[in-house]
């Protein structure tokens, strides 16, 4: 108790000290806000910049590919994206909320061999059909492959209104022209008024 009162009688005869030590706090907390705001600035900088060509999205493992769509998605304004593919997902790699409003669920299909590799076929379809409306509340229901899809699957999601972003498509996305929902035929319109409407 007497070190106490020592240190603040201390204190109270060199007051200094202490409006010392309140500015040091206030420019350290400073300093992390700016690497704070900087770090947020370069990280939109860099997701508007983001590119891929489809050689590198062939290179990518299975999971790199979820991830990198969550990428393109959220560099097209969806920042809420979160990939949430693996055992037990429910049909859905990546879901995301556009700045409309719009929700979003999106299967990734990815093929090492691209075109050469097999074509997403109707099974795939069906499963996420199955689940991105009742399960996830998609607006959106999106398969994303880097390789081809079947013509019997063409056929069955446009009967269910599935939207398909097969090689050339993901092509034109990744290079960056447009956001998804340019590109995709059919859009549900927005749910709520933003600027971009």
């Amino acid at each position: 108790m007497s070190l106490f009162i020592s240190l603040v009688n201390w204190l109270v005869q060199h007051w200094w000290v202490l409006l010392l030590l309140g500015v040091v706090a206030a420019a350290l907390a400073g300093g992390w806000l700016y690497q704070r705001a900087q770090r947020a600035k370069w990280e939109q900088v860099r997701a508007q910049g983001l590119r891929y060509a489809l050689g590198q999205l062939d290179a990518l493992h299975h999971q790199q590919f979820e991830q990198a769509v969550r990428d393109l998605i959220h560099r097209d304004g969806c920042t809420d994206a979160v990939r949430v593919g693996g055992r037990g997902d429910l049909g859905a790699d990546v879901k995301a909320s556009d700045p409309f409003g719009r929700r979003w669920v999106i299967q990734c299909k990815h093929r090492r061999a691209g075109l050469a590799g097999s074509a997403v076929g109707t099974p795939d379809l069906q499963v996420l059909n199955g689940t991105a409306r009742p399960v996830h509340g998609a607006d959106l229901v999106v398969m994303v492959t880097n390789g081809r899809i079947s013509q019997p699957g063409r056929d069955f999601a446009k009967q269910q209104r599935l939207h398909l972003v097969d090689r050339q498509m993901l092509g034109v996305w990744a290079a960056g022209s447009c956001p998804l929902w340019e590109l995709l035929r059919a859009v549900p319109p927005p749910r709520r008024s933003t600027p971009l409407s």
